[in-house]
């Protein structure tokens, strides 16, 4: 870290500052960290213990959809106040409050509930509880994100120290709620062959209560000087409008989707037909909630300058910025990171099948594996100071891909504890070096008169395709077995180079 720093305060005024920021966000890293695997790994072996079908686990994995839809509701991060909190912390300190009292609320809600099949109720509980806690998560994500934009803007290189230390915080609040929970719960008494509800609702307690320190944090921190001197000039009739209109869109969304869905066939086998059935229908109800927006905003729900300004300028800017390079660019973000997510949904139930403990999968991959992540994130923060970026982006493409071979190894060498750290950490080590310099890439793209919106949409489409997509990797492996489906993982890479390749020849041309 010593070189970054140094290059760093060769090159910045704000000496003073890099500190402090730095342990800002590692601090925030942190409460970003905790949420997904409570809704991811850790969530999956819990669904399983208590005897949940394989693919229903991994269709948990949607619940997570928020973090790819951020993009929708980001915008009245950048122009709504809340009221009281607004005037108090200022706007980003604020939205940070109550998406972190989100986020603990629905831990609390998720502890209460027993997944077990004997409990059906209990089983819709629990999902109710996974898709606030990505929307609470997904929204604490916007914020961070405008957040380590706003403190340091137009400088690339303190966003690549930020971006580490963010990375790093992160990795260890998944180490928390990753090998923690699972190490928890198996000394409280749960295991495969004998669940222990207590065990898993005392776990969950225990990671809201890790979550109060995100809370501290937001109380201690400063407000970005951006925000301080451009404050919201709507007024609070216009925000309210502006919310519910917001609030109608999600209804006519969820009820749209609700009852669309018999439109399109249930009785399908194929993962890839049900890939698209589902696609269509979530693009029909998208559809549906976009023109319900336009008429409330004809029928005078919402000012339709405001609401021009908070959903339709920050687009636009990007559009007429990169012109005809936009799509490229969106082309390459939604794809970027394919191979390790869609592999990512379904590793902890692939280690439990491999007959992996929850004490090997805790320390192998929870903790020996986040690590490697957390050494992979400061080597991207480090190389990035020194290469071009659209190198560093092909070689981290590149080594995310390959890695996943590693794991087609493992599926048929079976419970191999040497391979599987092999295998963990080099996977590990990889993504956490494609996803720093990746961070930095989206960064570098956003204006910072629209950094929470920009910035959603980017890390949103990110997440969008291989989210869905990863939601039927378990009836993928039932089809094809793992060697077939971690084959597949790492080709679903290889047209991401093509990308990289074409982006960087429209991007910079003099480089060639």
């Amino acid at each position: 870290m010593t070189p970054i720093y140094i290059t760093y305060l060769a090159k910045t005024r704000t000496i003073s500052h890099a500190p402090a920021q730095v342990i800002t966000l590692v601090m925030l890293g942190f409460s970003a960290g905790l949420p997904l695997s409570l809704i991811f790994s850790t969530l999956s072996l819990w669904l399983m213990e208590a005897g949940v079908e394989l693919s229903t686990v991994t269709m948990f994995s949607w619940a997570a959809l928020g973090y790819s839809f951020k993009f929708v509701w980001s915008p009245l991060i950048d122009s709504l106040q809340l009221p009281i909190l607004s005037r108090i912390l200022g706007k980003r300190r604020s939205w940070l409050l109550l998406a972190q009292g989100l986020m603990i609320a629905a831990v609390l809600l998720m502890a209460f509930a027993n997944p077990n099949p004997a409990f059906s109720s209990s089983l819709n509980i629990m999902a109710a509880g996974s898709v606030l806690l990505g929307f609470a998560a997904a929204t604490q994500d916007v914020v961070i994100d405008a957040y380590r934009i706003e403190i340091s803007p137009n400088n690339s290189a303190m966003q690549s120290i930020l971006s580490a230390s963010y990375t790093a915080g992160y990795r260890i609040g998944m180490i928390a709620s990753g090998a923690g929970s699972l190490i928890l719960a198996a000394k409280l008494g749960s295991t495969t062959g004998h669940y222990v509800y207590e065990a898993w609702c005392m776990t969950y307690l225990v990671m809201a209560g890790l979550m109060g320190l995100g809370v501290l944090t937001t109380l201690m921190i400063k407000e970005p000087e951006y925000n301080q001197t451009n404050t919201s000039n709507i007024s609070t009739r216009d925000n309210l409008r502006l919310l519910a209109m917001f609030v109608l869109v999600i209804v006519v969304f969820v009820v749209t989707f609700k009852f669309s869905g018999n439109l399109f066939p249930d009785k399908v086998t194929s993962p890839l037909l049900q890939f698209i059935y589902e696609t269509l229908h979530l693009i029909l109800s998208l559809l549906v909630a976009a023109i319900a927006g336009w008429l409330s905003v004809r029928m005078g729900v919402a000012n339709k300058q405001i609401a021009v300004q908070t959903w339709v300028d920050p687009i636009r800017d990007f559009f007429q910025r990169y012109g005809k390079k936009a799509l490229i660019l969106l082309a390459l973000i939604g794809l970027y990171r394919i191979s390790d997510i869609v592999s990512g949904v379904i590793s902890s139930v692939f280690y439990k099948q491999m007959d992996f403990s929850k004490e090997e999968i805790a320390y192998a991959v929870k903790t020996f594996g986040v690590i490697m992540s957390i050494f992979g994130g400061f080597a991207g923060g480090a190389l990035a100071q020194k290469f071009r970026i659209m190198n560093m982006m092909m070689l981290g493409a590149i080594a995310a891909a390959a890695t996943n071979l590693l794991f087609v190894l493992l599926a048929t060498r079976g419970h191999d504890v040497h391979l599987m750290y092999t295998a963990v950490g080099l996977d590990n080590f990889a993504a956490g070096l494609a996803g720093t310099v990746f961070v930095a890439f989206l960064s570098s793209l956003t204006n910072i008169r629209f950094t929470a919106v920009q910035y959603a949409l980017f890390s949103s489409l990110m997440m969008l395709f291989p989210k869905v997509l990863g939601g039927y990797s378990g009836s993928i492996v039932e089809r094809i077995e793992y060697t077939g489906f971690f084959m597949l993982t790492a080709l679903l890479g290889v047209p991401v180079l093509g990308l990289i390749w074409w982006a960087d020849r429209i991007l910079f041309p003099k480089n060639d």
